[in-house]
């Protein structure tokens, strides 16, 4: 089975997170996967397109297309599948701004696939009004990269943690008030920024530390708090939570706004609190700053929840979507037999 990837950029942390992580497992389930970056010139564009006759499947990441761009692909291609792991119908400046163009490429892209994944029952909800074959799949991660082989040194300090990109460090500053509050509370309390970007405190020492793919996970296991603050609007209920899961399956527990998953990721008062306003910030850190055993209760509880979206399982979950599309929409007199280590391919006769 063989599936061309078209993505906008291979390099977005959603493309890591869903994609290219579980491409050598769809390897070993005998689908292979071409990843070609969707051109911004017309004609290469074009050709690419054309180029989609070629393959059982092509899967679809995030990219909206046009009028133009839509019924070319439909034209070319097998079988589409169309993955979403934000609200892309939305601008995430202006949420509340109905957006015509983002709005009629987001129907398009979704009634031209015959089957669309989205990352949560909120953006699923979004795709049924335009297909009625749509599938929830999470990101998933490998948790068993968050193991560590012994307990890291410890220095006295509570480290705050929050993980994200220039893009998204705005949710971390509208709890600022809260951190400054708490800094002047505790004075063993340390932020730590895991970004490409990053602000200081007045009244809580902060611990920058660039984002990487090395040291992201190291920089994770040896904090102690994870922070997970969103603003509650249209664009930000679609949010899959992955920073949740990373808290999680670094043994952390969590201090998050109710918005979208968050509400399904963290069980309060088991895995982790929930936040809505400043005050309610305040409290549930310095909570967790004071009683280092229950953070270590939540942490183990956050651990095991985390384990139902390891990649070994949202994986698997993936090659078979990926599968039965091929196969439901394979051309008659196409048939894929098995080979004998397991894989399968088309077999035309």
């Amino acid at each position: 089975m063989n599936v061309l990837v078209l993505t906008n950029n291979p390099a977005r942390p959603s493309f890591r997170q869903r994609i290219e992580v579980n491409l050598d497992l769809l390897q070993r389930k005998g689908i292979n996967c071409e990843v070609a970056r969707y051109p911004a010139n017309p004609l290469a564009r074009y050709r690419l397109l054309r180029r989609c006759a070629t393959f059982d499947l092509v899967f679809l990441h995030k990219k909206k297309l046009n009028f133009v761009e839509a019924p070319v692909l439909r034209r070319f291609s097998r079988a589409i599948i169309y993955d979403f792991d934000d609200a892309v119908m939305y601008k995430p400046k202006s949420p509340q701004r109905y957006n015509v163009s983002n709005q009629m490429r987001f129907r398009l892209t979704v009634k031209s696939a015959d089957l669309v994944i989205a990352g949560n029952v909120y953006l699923a909800e979004h795709a049924r009004k335009f297909n009625p074959n749509v599938e929830i799949l999470p990101t998933g991660l490998n948790t068993d990269d968050y193991k560590v082989p012994s307990e890291p040194k410890r220095d006295g300090k509570v480290r705050l943690v929050w993980i994200g990109s220039r893009s998204t460090l705005r949710y971390l500053t509208e709890i600022k008030p809260a951190l400054e509050e708490v800094g002047s509370r505790f004075h063993n309390v340390v932020l730590r920024q895991i970004c490409d970007d990053f602000f200081e405190l007045q009244k809580m020492p902060v611990e920058r530390c660039l984002w990487s793919e090395q040291t992201q996970i190291a920089d994770l296991v040896t904090s102690d708090i994870g922070l997970a603050p969103l603003p509650d609007n249209p664009f930000t209920r679609g949010k899959c939570g992955f920073k949740i899961l990373q808290y999680a399956a670094a043994g952390l527990p969590v201090v998050a706004s109710p918005v979208g998953v968050n509400r399904e990721y963290v069980r309060e008062n088991i895995t982790g609190l929930l936040a809505t306003d400043s005050s309610q910030w305040v409290d549930g850190i310095s909570t967790l700053v004071q009683n280092p055993d229950l953070r270590g209760s939540m942490g183990s509880a956050a651990k095991t929840m985390v384990s139902a979206f390891d990649l070994a399982v949202v994986g698997e979950r993936l090659s078979e979507i990926v599968r039965d599309c091929i196969v439901q929409r394979q051309v008659p007199g196409e048939n894929f037999v098995q080979n004998q280590d397991g894989t399968e391919e088309l077999n035309s006769g």
